[in-house]
């Protein structure tokens, strides 16, 4: 998963002065769990899209978090569910290849859903990691009271093996600190696999695209967003001679339909404006810079099933 991995062969002696810990930990569980918005805590700064949607992670995203006591690789990924539908095949392999490796596994579990078939469909593939460590963190937690949460952590010990269960809240950060220090435990000893200030292996192109999709799914509804791709073009950093100033970014939103493609674009193209300003504001604020994002629309009939454009647009389960 890394050029930096560390070097198994490493002599004995030298293995025994090591302190520290680092590793890979795969971040799983059903969709809408809080994967993305974990990483994004812990990383202080937003990486990973988030919407109250299902599925808007559509594939692996490094995050690295490193402390004095151990630097953690997080790998977020698609949420597992139970659809074969579209794109979800492609994202189930992603996660599975993911699992398989990472050195350890966080299962986050959305407690106020830990009753409906995706939750189910998680726990099966929890419950056959049987080579690796595997933590769980119950999230939503402010909103259960402390019988809830008991009753949800009894009956998860009966059916998964785990190394721990910490109750959580990431939206008010209640046991995020102690989940953080259970997780470095699991981690091999190790030196750090990559540099202090490294926090993600997302280049600015892929950050664009996939806050330009993030504002696609906080505006449009129905199938639209599942429907959608999209595509830097072009991404130019500032130039010192040239009088803006600021980034300049040109994508294009690919979707099935000409109907999709009427809806996307708004009346007077009220819709890609809403869209474009939202995704701009996100990436200023991620960038700390000035930035120009020019939209544009474009119909690729049955994408979503074509194998030769999902791979054009980044989608290689």
């Amino acid at each position: 998963m890394s050029p930096n991995k560390r070097d198994l062969n490493q002599p004995i002696e030298e293995k025994a002065n090591i302190k520290s810990r680092a590793g890979f930990i795969c971040l799983a569980g059903a969709p809408n769990s809080g994967k993305s918005s974990l990483l994004n805590s812990y990383l202080g700064q937003k990486v990973a899209i988030v919407s109250p949607k299902p599925q808007t992670t559509r594939g692996r995203i490094l995050g690295v978090v490193t402390q004095k006591a151990g630097q953690i690789i997080f790998c977020d990924t698609p949420g597992l569910n139970l659809s074969q539908k579209g794109l979800n095949l492609e994202m189930a392999a992603e996660t599975q290849k993911a699992l398989k490796e990472a050195d350890c596994c966080l299962w986050l579990i959305d407690g106020l859903r830990a009753s409906d078939q995706n939750h189910q469909r998680a726990l099966e593939v929890m419950a056959n990691l049987e080579d690796k460590p595997v933590g769980a963190a119950i999230n939503k937690c402010d909103l259960l009271n402390n019988e809830q949460i008991a009753l949800l952590i009894a009956q998860i010990k009966q059916q998964v093996r785990l190394e721990f269960i910490e109750p959580i809240s990431v939206k008010t950060g209640k046991g995020l600190k102690s989940l953080k220090r259970r997780l470095i435990s699991l981690l091999p000893l190790s030196p750090p696999l990559f540099e202090s200030d490294y926090l993600t292996d997302q280049t600015l192109r892929q950050i664009a695209s996939e806050f330009v999709r993030e504002a696609i799914f906080n505006n449009a509804h129905q199938e639209i967003p599942y429907s959608c791709a999209v595509t830097v073009e072009k991404f130019l950093e500032p130039i010192p001679e040239d009088s803006y100033q600021g980034h300049r970014v040109w994508a294009t939103i690919h979707v099935e339909k000409e109907a999709q493609k009427k809806v996307l674009v708004g009346k007077g193209g009220s819709m890609i404006k809403k869209i474009g300003q939202e995704a701009r504001l996100a990436l200023e604020d991620f960038l700390d810079q000035r930035l120009s994002l020019n939209l544009f629309v474009k119909v690729s009939p049955s994408w979503t099933t074509d194998s030769r454009l999902k791979a054009e647009f980044g989608y290689r389960g």
